[in-house]
């Protein structure tokens, strides 16, 4: 069974929208992979590495938007 889809969660009281927890899961994503791209030196082919971490970032919200 699918549990209901909740656009607020309610932490300690404090009601937060479910896309903020979506963005923040991105985030920590990106925070985790950024020294691994960096130490494989995958960095390298990228031509403008902020735009592609901002890019990665987009993807991983969504990702975490379609599966939570």
């Amino acid at each position: 069974m699918n549990a209901p889809l909740r656009s607020v969660i309610n932490i300690g009281g404090l009601l937060v929208s479910s896309f903020l927890v979506h963005v923040g899961l991105g985030l920590l994503t990106m925070l985790i992979l950024k020294p691994i791209l960096t130490k494989t030196r995958l960095d390298r082919f990228l031509w403008n590495v902020p735009l592609a971490e901002f890019g990665m970032l987009i993807i991983f919200t969504g990702i975490y938007t379609i599966l939570l």
